[in-house]
């Protein structure tokens, strides 16, 4: 794992980079951002996000979790990491309103880390709650 703060800061503006360029992240409106060693992720209400009944559908917010988790790892890593497994607990239902995920390392190893990823509302309602196994691979990050 890399543990230099200036090092751990520019891998982290590479990361919103890579973040910012893949086109869910323009589908659904998401920004990252970082404080300290967590992602935090932020969805604005949209409503292309919800099902039916006009909430914000539960794979939404299992890809925000994924996401976020995901993005709380990478940049410790000379190499890409890959999501192994993750958890996904779906607390409240939530309408018409925005979204914030938070991840935070559990775990830190060589080739497997632990995260844990939660998503509240603005205000603070806690909507999910997840964790998830991320590995080390082979390919080196460029």
């Amino acid at each position: 794992m890399i543990t230099p703060t200036d090092q751990l800061k520019d891998r982290q503006t590479r990361m919103i980079e890579l973040f910012n360029s893949a086109p869910i992240v323009k589908y659904f409106g998401m920004i990252l951002h970082y404080e300290k060693e967590e992602a935090l992720i932020h969805l604005p209400f949209n409503p292309n996000l919800d099902h039916a009944l006009h909430q914000v559908h539960g794979g939404a917010i299992a890809t925000l979790l994924d996401t976020v988790g995901w993005f709380t790892v990478a940049p410790h890593f000379d190499h890409w990491i890959a999501t192994v497994e993750f958890h996904t607990r779906l607390l409240e239902p939530v309408e018409k309103q925005a979204l914030v995920a938070v991840g935070k390392i559990l775990r830190p190893g060589k080739r497997i880390v632990v995260g844990e990823m939660t998503v509240k509302t603005p205000n603070g309602r806690l909507v999910a709650v997840g964790s998830g196994s991320f590995t080390v691979t082979s390919v080196p990050f460029q």
